[in-house]
């Protein structure tokens, strides 16, 4: 009956748009006074305060606060400069511009909308003016900007290793290694995939005043650009090689980002003025509030399922029907696409991972492999209609209708799920580095 009601009313919610984690509180409220009458009700400001006063978590605010900084102070700009010095001649070297800086992005401020934000209001109109529809610059886009869940430093990772803590021993760091080589493998599927789509559709074009082909940058024109994206570059150095060495954890190297992004902004680059720092503050302040509301509503969902007894139950269920392998992997993810295609990324974790844990060890899925698939399949969420957060944000730059954007990203997700599948089946590519590099 609980189990009903709580899976129940929170997908009828969410069919009726009702914001994810209004959605997972009213559901959880209701719940939790079916369960318990009044006496339950108590329960849930201790719960929802808990879950978002953990050491670990305050990494999520420093961030989005550096991300934010970055994108207002120029950072990705410069990015996209250097990037194009580099590779810009090239017939389609827009293409690799945007995965390169998406990748580079995204080390930076973890998030894939904020990536697709940044960097999407000047590579959207780019690529259209080197013969890409709107609708294929967009998706592109879109695409590249998930990559910034899997990329470290990941919110994502740091959420999964909050809320699978309890039953596995796995650092974050360890995860944010583990997440490099899918999310360049990734970010590969998504050029070969955009130069198969731009030479079947075999665009034309070209405005007047921009050639479809950029001249080769001069060296002096390369080291230029080099050196005024120089500070930008040094960020992931300074935040994973910190973290690496053991100088600070994950959580001290999202304020050491947060204080040298304020330097690069105002001493270096001297694009951020007080004004200009307000509107970070909000921004990040806004930004911040939506996600701990989002995880302490979730907190509250995840209780009940675990504390009823509704995961197992869950999971006993799908053992009963196979306990082949194989199977049990392609269930979970097909579970998770689909999922991923209504519910953002945090909630999702808080959701489903004491749902699937328990299978996913009981066929003896390394740790580090469960959080990479996760994280994966929640970031082609990000562009999965018909509520992927990347394909709204890149609709909002372009002006492509999202219907538009629902069919021309197809060939994107055909991709991103061929290389979701590898990473299923072929565990080693989520733990080769790590191991490698000796981090536990």
């Amino acid at each position: 009956m609980i189990t009903l009601v709580l899976f129940g009313l929170f997908f009828l919610l969410i069919l009726l748009s009702v914001p994810i984690a209004i959605s997972l509180g009213i559901t959880s409220i209701v719940a939790l006074y079916l369960i318990d009458g009044t006496t339950g009700l108590t329960l849930i400001g201790s719960i929802m305060y808990t879950s978002i006063s953990k050491f670990t978590l305050l990494a999520i605010p420093f961030f989005i606060l550096a991300g934010v900084i970055m994108e207002h102070s120029g950072i990705s700009r410069r990015l996209i400069n250097f990037a194009q010095a580099l590779v810009g001649h090239f017939k389609s070297g827009i293409v690799f511009v945007t995965v390169f800086v998406a990748l580079f992005f995204a080390a930076i401020s973890g998030s894939g909308p904020a990536t697709v934000a940044a960097i999407g209001s000047i590579l959207i109109p780019a690529l259209v003016r080197n013969g890409y529809t709107k609708e294929t610059a967009s998706s592109l886009v879109a695409s590249s900007g998930s990559v910034g869940i899997i990329i470290p430093p990941s919110i994502a990772f740091i959420v999964f290793a909050v809320v699978a803590g309890d039953q596995i021993d796995v650092t974050i760091g360890r995860l944010f290694i583990a997440g490099i080589v899918p999310g360049v493998l990734l970010a590969l599927a998504l050029i070969i995939t955009t130069l198969i789509v731009r030479r079947r559709n075999d665009q034309k074009l070209v405005t007047n005043d921009q050639p479809l082909k950029q001249e080769r940058a001069s060296l002096s024109e390369i080291g230029k650009a080099f050196l005024s994206a120089f500070w930008g570059l040094l960020i992931p150095i300074i935040i994973l090689g910190g973290i690496y060495s053991g100088y600070f954890t994950p959580t001290e190297a999202a304020v050491v980002a947060v204080f040298y992004g304020l330097f690069v902004g105002i001493v270096i680059y001297r694009e951020l003025s007080i004004k200009k720092l307000y509107r970070v503050f909000v921004e990040a302040s806004l930004q911040t509030a939506v996600i701990m509301f989002i995880v302490s509503a979730a907190s509250l969902f995840a209780h009940i399922i675990t504390s009823e007894r509704i995961a197992r139950d869950i999971a006993d269920s799908m053992l009963t029907l196979t306990e082949n392998p194989i199977i049990i992997l392609l269930m979970i993810n097909l579970l998770l696409l689909v999922a991923g295609a209504f519910i953002d990324a945090i909630s999702a974790f808080y959701i489903f991972v004491p749902i699937v844990l328990p299978v996913l060890l009981f066929i003896e899925v390394d740790p580090t492999v469960i959080g990479v698939l996760m994280t994966v399949n929640l970031a082609i969420g990000l562009f999965t209609p018909p509520v992927g957060l990347n394909l709204y944000v890149a609709s909002g730059i372009s002006g492509a209708s999202l219907a538009s954007l629902s069919k021309s990203i197809i060939p994107y997700l055909i991709a991103s799920i061929i290389v979701l599948f590898m990473i299923t089946y072929i565990p080693s590519i989520s733990t080769f580095l790590p191991n490698l590099l000796g981090i536990d």
